[in-house]
């Protein structure tokens, strides 16, 4: 097979994927870069989606690191088609969860309206919120190659350092969670800000709500990387 046949194939593989899975509602939300079309800044995006206006107000380089950066090309875009399904997955099984496509990772965010959630001062996982983890750990269990950060916030009722313990309790609750219903736990990495980084108003009880809340962070990992970049002749 000639370069030029090469190039051509290349091409329209880049495009067919490009535009499929474009009903969900997750991968609509999802523009060329975040599909991983070309290279982005390190973890952006989807520190943005986690501790909001906070990006870069300090202590954010180490999970800046832990997030990589955006694969571009025909390795980026295969990457996204992958994510693409397994948004649209947790969508489907998950309807109350708030699930973004940012990047090349997938956000999913959770508070008291949208799946799993802690009775007051507790950080035990409680019926209504196995229902949920338990339909997490299986579409995590289902796509393999990927990594999963878990981040853990509280709102600003009570002391900061009480809240900044109670948010790593829940955040390693979780991870302890999903570790015990399948998912390995050498694909976890485990986070936590206590009231430190709001996306809501603090001072109405609707924002509070929301700043309760805990972010799964879906990553692709080095195999994922490296079979799309064997797949589309980049390596």
């Amino acid at each position: 097979m000639n370069i030029y046949l090469k190039k051509s194939l290349r091409v329209t593989l880049a495009i067919v994927l490009a535009i499929s899975f474009t009903n969900c509602k997750t991968v609509q939300n999802a523009n060329n870069k975040q599909k991983g079309a070309v290279i982005g800044a390190a973890g952006g995006a989807i520190l943005g989606a986690i501790i909001g206006n906070n990006v870069g107000k300090g202590g954010n380089g180490e999970l800046g690191a832990v997030i990589g950066g955006v694969v571009g090309g025909g390795a980026g875009i295969l990457i996204g088609n992958k994510m693409d399904k397994q948004a649209q997955k947790i969508e489907e099984e998950i309807p109350g969860a708030i699930v973004e496509r940012v990047d090349d990772g997938i956000v999913v965010t959770f508070d008291e309206e949208s799946g799993v959630y802690f009775d007051t001062n507790k950080y035990n996982i409680n019926a209504a919120s196995q229902v949920t983890l338990d339909k997490l750990a299986n579409v995590l269990v289902e796509y393999i190659d990927t990594n999963i950060l878990v981040v853990g916030h509280t709102d600003s009722a009570g002391a900061a350092e009480y809240n900044m313990t109670l948010s790593k309790n829940r955040a390693q609750t979780v991870t302890s969670y999903l570790s015990s219903h399948g998912v390995a736990s050498n694909r976890f990495t485990t986070e936590w800000f206590g009231e430190t980084k709001p996306t809501h108003d603090n001072s109405t009880a609707e924002g509070r709500l929301h700043n309760r809340r805990v972010n799964i962070v879906i990553l692709p990992n080095e195999k994922m990387v490296k079979d799309a970049k064997m797949q589309s002749g980049e390596n």
